[in-house]
């Protein structure tokens, strides 16, 4: 079971979209037809089937302009929903709730689009051992959200950002030079508790970089077949990992070759997002 996020970790980012949303003007709309004192119940429903993912973090918008709204939430993240379904009741002043909306909604369908394409992809691998990891492309701002949604899917993060581990890409070896000489400068420079990984465009790379003992070894965008030769050559002395391109109609063919992970980029750019929406129940006042 994955902990809960805390509000401190997402209430900034949530108060700069609400703050980019009402702009110097305020809601104009909502300000103009809704009386200040009016009170309203409302329901975040779920318009199509899929798995829940940050409900806790998008509903936290109405608080941000209402600290007097209750929200009851009705699906804990990592639950699946189904067409319909109340995904949480929210009561407060009227005006947070309509002003709050879209913000609140952009974000819970974007994490929820992302944990059921997560969900959907590692379902396709029952029976393997493969493993789905996320990638660093993900929406400026949005990742530790977006990576969270991920977990929730049942996949798995890979490095968070440069500073929690190393991976030697194309452009750092013909900088350095070869992955030898990258890993070996790495090697001096980080600390033993930092894993090293070397992608690797060839099966010569490939041995290159089991001879230069990085962690994990990223097979970088190769046919299914190198896929299955470079898994053979590296034997299990290393981790391999799979990643390029990588979609939910290819991941399951990628998995069998034999890899240990396959990142898959695609989940934090281009999963779509699930369908939500928010519905007034009642208003007075």
């Amino acid at each position: 079971m994955t902990a809960p996020l805390y509000p401190l970790q997402f209430e900034d980012l949530i108060r700069r979209a609400l703050a980019e949303d009402l702009g110097g003007a305020g809601d104009l709309t909502t300000d103009a037809i809704i009386p200040l004192r009016m009170h309203a119940e409302a329901e975040v429903v779920a318009r199509e089937n899929g798995r829940v993912a940050g409900l806790t973090a998008a509903t936290y918008a109405f608080t941000l302009l209402d600290p007097a709204a209750k929200i009851e939430i009705r699906f804990a993240d990592g639950e699946d929903a189904e067409a319909g379904a109340t995904l949480a009741l929210v009561s407060g002043r009227a005006r947070a709730l309509l002003s709050a909306e879209r913000v609140a909604l952009n974000l819970l369908g974007r994490l929820c689009g992302i944990a059921t394409e997560t969900r959907g992809i590692v379902r396709s691998l029952e029976g393997l051992k493969t493993r789905v990891v996320c990638t660093r492309k993900t929406t400026p701002g949005l990742r530790l959200l977006e990576k969270y949604a991920v977990r929730m899917g049942g996949g798995t993060n890979h490095r968070w950002g440069l500073d929690d581990a190393v991976l030697v890409k194309d452009n750092h070896r013909v900088v350095a030079g070869s992955i030898t000489a990258a890993v070996a400068r790495v090697r001096q420079a980080v600390g033993h508790m930092v894993k090293v990984a070397a992608e690797a465009d060839t099966l010569a790379d490939v041995r290159e970089a089991v001879a230069a003992e990085v962690d994990v070894v990223l097979l970088d965008n190769m046919p299914l077949a190198m896929l299955r030769e470079a898994v053979a050559l590296v034997d299990g002395r290393v981790v391999v990992e799979a990643s390029g391109g990588i979609t939910p109609d290819t991941a399951r063919s990628v998995a069998e070759t034999g890899v240990d992970l396959i990142s898959v980029g695609w989940l934090t750019h281009s999963a779509p997002a699930l369908d939500v929406g928010l519905d007034v129940v009642t208003a007075a006042g």
